[in-house]
């Protein structure tokens, strides 16, 4: 406890003073001072007055003036109170504050004589006490441990988080954007499910006790997407929160944000081609000028030749567990020996592929083993249409040309029950409600799935996915 804040706060109340008011009217942001007097020369006044407000970050000056600079979202901006034009009283109040206070100004702006845009104050008031003192001014937050766990010192402290989740925030919006502009529904389905599905991962349970039944966090939206696509939306998109019992990692948060939209009367050929120019789109509107090129026509390889390129293991002419070990453990790769065929071809795949892609490349054509509601290749028997997207060394989108056959459906469900007998808890459940959704009968649709964290570290140059999660996960 700061005990000199205290002894201020209790100074303020004794002069009736309301240090935590509730509300100060009529506040703009301090990037309009900057946008409409950024021009301004040294020494130039104005007659244009404004009302922001924002933490006090710096305080100099003596005598009868001081300079303060106040910071809110948009930036800083530099305030210079005077004595003769605000009283003794008022002037001393204001410049015993602490570095921290939210502060709100009353002022005019001018140029000073070294040419900072600032405010000349006519008024002010005190919007809230800081009764602990902010992080070191000069060095930022550095502590990273910190920087996450009390995530608004981190933004307080460093410009540069500010800008990233500001960054972050303008993504999500362009995203939207795009899809509304093509005539995508924003829809909103169940977080907590009877039956969790839509990918191949392991859920968390909960526990609803009016119902007394178990509940599972969904791993992924896709399944009631696609019942809205039976029921003649056509056109649909949910941007929310997944949540998948898994490890962390720079790349993996239990809970994640996720864009998932489908298209009636699409393939995974056409979302690939709304994927580079959705991208693209983004990229551009925030101004994107990092290493990666997102330009299109993105490259394209199969995943079989992928894995051959970087292995030299051709995984589709050893399409057993046994046989792929041994190919492998013949180039000199160890593998998973507890794993299902799919897992070992995901591990080749994640570890010795994954990491190579810098610029965005679409791994297709997929074994049906991986995929259990991609719908079969049109010319590739044992394959599936299905892309995942890479760049940075990561995968950040996956997206099929959705199955639509409800028998064949339940064959594949099937098929998974095998894989979670052999040991793979992550394999997808029987889910029957979803089977009985086809057969009303499913429009030919294109569905893909897209990182939302991942393509923000991609955008903004981030290693760590706890970067870019306003408050991540922490052992």
């Amino acid at each position: 406890m700061d005990d000199d804040r205290r002894s201020k706060l209790a100074a303020i109340r004794s002069r009736g003073v309301d240090p935590f008011p509730h509300d100060y009217p009529g506040v703009g942001p301090i990037e309009r001072v900057h946008a409409e007097h950024g021009d301004l020369e040294a020494g130039a006044e104005t007659e244009s007055a404004y009302r922001v407000a924002g933490r006090l970050s710096a305080r100099r000056g003596h005598g009868g003036a001081a300079f303060l600079d106040i910071v809110d979202r948009s930036g800083r901006i530099q305030v210079h109170a005077r004595k003769d034009m605000l009283g003794d009283e008022s002037f001393e109040q204001l410049t015993d504050l602490d570095l921290g206070d939210i502060v709100g100004i009353d002022g005019t702006a001018f140029s000073s004589r070294r040419g900072e845009l600032t405010l000349r104050a006519t008024d002010w008031a005190l919007l809230a006490k800081s009764l602990a003192p902010p992080p070191d001014k000069f060095h930022g937050l550095e502590d990273t441990e910190t920087r996450y766990r009390r995530r608004e010192l981190d933004l307080i402290a460093n410009e540069e988080a500010r800008e990233l989740f500001i960054l972050r925030s303008r993504v999500v919006a362009a995203i939207r954007r795009w899809l509304d502009d093509r005539g995508f529904l924003e829809v909103e389905t169940p977080v907590l499910q009877p039956l969790y599905g839509g990918a191949l991962a392991r859920p968390f349970t909960t526990h609803h006790n009016a119902l007394d039944r178990d509940l599972y966090l969904r791993v992924a939206t896709e399944l009631y997407l696609k019942r809205l696509i039976v029921g003649g939306l056509e056109r649909v998109y949910e941007l929310g929160k997944d949540f998948r019992n898994e490890g962390l990692s720079p790349k993996h948060n239990p809970e994640f944000t996720m864009l998932e939209f489908y298209e009636a009367y699409a393939d995974y050929s056409d979302i690939a081609a709304e994927l580079e120019q959705l991208v693209s789109f983004v990229a551009a509107e925030i101004g994107y000028e990092g290493e990666i090129d997102f330009s299109a026509p993105w490259r394209r390889v199969s995943l079989g030749k992928a894995i051959e390129e970087e292995t030299g293991v051709d995984v589709l002419a050893h399409r057993d567990r046994e046989a792929l070990m041994a190919a492998a453990a013949a180039r000199g790769i160890g593998l998973s020996p507890g794993d299902t065929w799919p897992q070992l071809v995901d591990e080749l795949l994640s570890k010795h592929v994954e990491p190579e892609l810098r610029d965005p490349t679409f791994v297709v054509d997929y074994p049906v083993e991986l995929s259990p509601f991609a719908k079969a290749h049109r010319t590739e028997s044992g394959l599936v249409e299905r892309f995942e997207c890479f760049a940075g060394g990561m995968e950040f989108a996956n997206a099929f040309t959705e199955l639509n056959d409800p028998d064949e459906q339940r064959a594949r469900f099937e098929d998974q029950q095998r894989h979670t007998a052999e040991g793979d808890d992550e394999a997808q459940p029987y889910d029957e409600d979803f089977v009985r959704a086809l057969e009303q009968g499913m429009p030919p649709t294109g569905g893909i799935g897209v990182g939302i964290d991942r393509l923000v570290m991609l955008l903004s140059g981030r290693n760590s996915i706890r970067e870019v999660v306003l408050f991540p996960t922490m052992r």
